[in-house]
């Protein structure tokens, strides 16, 4: 009805220019034609009229699963690939490499198929079955989604599942990594060699027992001799894995070694205080930390070892530390050194004047550490055995206050000050280590407290530089490495990437939460940022797409079909070509007649 609207309005406006105010007669008949043809389309076109479109002229959108696990050993990619164009028209759901295979580091699709559907086209997806979100798809979009499993066939293979420990550690320190080995089809092996190492030198080795075909082993020793302090990524490898998937058999580690631990615990004499920070620290802070007690005011020993150590040594380590963390009276030469921050425990020493008693404590109001109290009861946490008296100055802030017995009045009990870029934070209550000791909230606070002091203290000497850093130096294949961005202000970063003898020109641009991703293929890349801040990056040919992994989708058609619909005649081109023709037309037949 729209279109015969369209037709008589335009034969009736082109049959009143014409015959009405130019009275050309029969010299109208040609102009005059060109003219209906031009604004009848364009009265279709404006009205965007549409045609009914049947159902199978519908061709059906194939999603290709393009995700790692379809290209691994026994892996369906080109069978897949025949399938998914054989079915319509093909959509991949990941990137491909140059060679056409997958690269894809996820097997998610629920964004896909609901785009797809969104189209009113059918939609069916090719995939190897091990889907991570099949199993959350929604039932109505099921409905409209056909599946074709084409599974992947069983192979033997022993991989490095998880590789765990310190990203730091300090020259004479012992590294200590913890590695997973998952075994499939391999139930007949009983033992597995492990290698840990840089390039093709070997630093640590060990022999695992495997109990049917997996197992998990602590590899540790001390960093061999000349190691050269800077950043590192270690290879941990399974040594003659004999297996069908060999992308599987390393996995990368980044480590930083530095020239001397960054935190330093000096306790002198040890106490309980010091061993649980010393604990905590060792579990929350990300530079390496050494603790050092001393047994008669003389002699030193190692916290964690049972060895003794030269004064010369203790001395070494205070001198270089990025954080001194002291308990108890040390002698002058250690108490005379300047570390770029300090957190002194006053109520350790033999001349500190506490007052003895139940000291309950509460938060002091903001200050850097008052996140790690929010929500919790600490009034009814142990209280403090003890409390120095301290006097905060007008720039301090106050992070703990204690009140005696719950009564009386309330005193600074933990203070800070940054005086000339030097942090100092003061311990005025002893005691706290039965936050710890007891468990459960306390304890969850104790460690919340001292990574929030252990941060704020480091920050001045932070050795990160540059406008933004990496949340992890080392991603599996297919993903992203993500950078976050140290200030606010930063919307985008220039970033150079060198990786062996390739190298490549990036720009890093952060969205709203402050991230911005870069994807690289497998190796070892130093970075450099715009404006200053270094490091090393690592991907690794590991994937967990090439593990075997439980099939999530079956087979199915879909339930219901697309409906006709219609198909907008805007779609056509043609029928802007033919409207451009029949006004030019129309423009030369009056030229050469000579109207205008």
């Amino acid at each position: 009805m729209a279109v015969i609207l369209v037709l008589l309005a335009a034969g009736a406006l082109t049959l009143g220019a014409y015959l009405g105010l130019e009275r050309l007669g029969r010299a109208a008949v040609v102009p005059g034609t060109l003219r209906f043809v031009a604004w009848s389309i364009l009265g279709i076109l404006l009205f965007d009229v549409s045609c009914a479109r049947p159902p199978e002229s519908l061709r059906p959108v194939a999603l290709l699963d393009a995700s790692l696990s379809m290209a691994a050993a026994g892996g369906p990619w080109e069978a897949a690939r025949r399938e998914a164009a054989a079915l319509g028209e093909v959509r991949l759901l990941g990137p491909v490499r140059p060679d056409s295979s997958p690269a894809g580091g996820r097997s998610t699709v629920g964004a896909a198929v609901a785009a797809a559907a969104a189209s009113g086209r059918p939609v069916w997806l090719v995939t190897d079955g091990e889907v991570e979100d099949g199993a959350s798809l929604p039932p109505e979009l099921l409905q409209q989604l056909g599946i074709k499993v084409i599974p992947r066939s069983s192979q033997p293979d022993l991989a490095i599942t998880r590789v765990a420990g310190p990203d730091r550690v300090a020259i004479g320190d012992t590294l200590r990594l913890e590695v997973d080995l998952s075994g499939f089809d391999l139930a007949a092996r009983k033992t597995a060699t492990v290698d840990v190492g840089v390039g093709t030198s070997r630093w640590l080795t060990r022999t695992v027992a495997l109990d049917q075909g997996s197992g998990t082993t602590i590899i540790e020793g001390p960093l061999p001799a000349g190691v050269a302090a800077g950043a590192h990524l270690l290879t941990v490898s399974v040594r003659d894995a004999a297996d069908a998937e060999p992308r599987t058999d390393q996995r990368l580690h980044p480590l930083i070694v530095v020239p001397t631990p960054g935190i330093v615990v000096v306790a002198a004499p040890a106490g309980w205080e010091s061993r649980f920070l010393f604990r905590t620290l060792d579990l929350v802070a990300d530079l390496p930390v050494r603790g050092y007690f001393s047994i008669d005011g003389s002699r030193w020993s190692r916290m964690g070892e049972p060895a003794a150590v030269a004064t010369a040594e203790v001395e070494q380590a205070v001198a270089r530390a990025d954080l001194l963390v002291q308990f108890g009276d040390l002698p002058d030469r250690l108490q005379s050194r300047r570390p770029r921050a300090r957190w002194t425990w006053l109520a350790t020493s033999r001349s500190a004047a506490a007052a003895e008693g139940d000291w309950y404590l509460l938060p002091g109001g903001a200050s850097p550490v008052t996140g790690a109290f929010i929500g919790l009861p600490i009034d009814s946490f142990p209280p403090a055995t003890g409390l120095v008296a301290l006097s905060p100055g007008g720039r301090d802030w106050i992070g703990l206050i204690g009140q005696l017995n719950r009564r009386g009045v309330e005193r600074p009990a933990l203070i800070g000050r940054d005086s000339a870029g030097r942090r100092e934070v003061l311990v005025g209550v002893g005691g706290l280590w039965r936050w710890a000791f007891r468990g459960g909230a306390s304890e969850q606070a104790y460690r919340s407290w001292v990574a929030a002091t252990t941060s704020w203290l480091l920050d001045a000497s932070d050795s990160t530089t540059g406008r933004a850093r990496p949340t992890r130096a080392v991603v599996q294949q297919g993903r992203p490495i993500v950078f976050e961005r140290l200030r606010p202000d930063v919307v985008a970063l220039r970033i150079d990437l060198r990786g062996g003898d390739s190298t490549r020109v990036d720009t890093l641009r952060f969205d709203g939460a402050g991230r911005a991703e870069v994807s690289l293929p497998p190796g070892r890349w130093d970075y450099r940022l715009e404006g200053g801040g270094t490091g090393l990056l690592g991907v690794e040919v590991y994937s967990d797409e090439w593990l075997p992994r439980p099939i999530t989708v079956a087979d199915r058609t879909p339930v219901t079909t697309a409906p006709a619909g219609r198909a907008p005649l805007r779609d056509q081109l043609w029928l802007f070509g033919l409207a451009i023709l029949a006004l030019s037309g129309e423009w030369w037949w009056r030229r050469r007649a000579g109207l205008r």
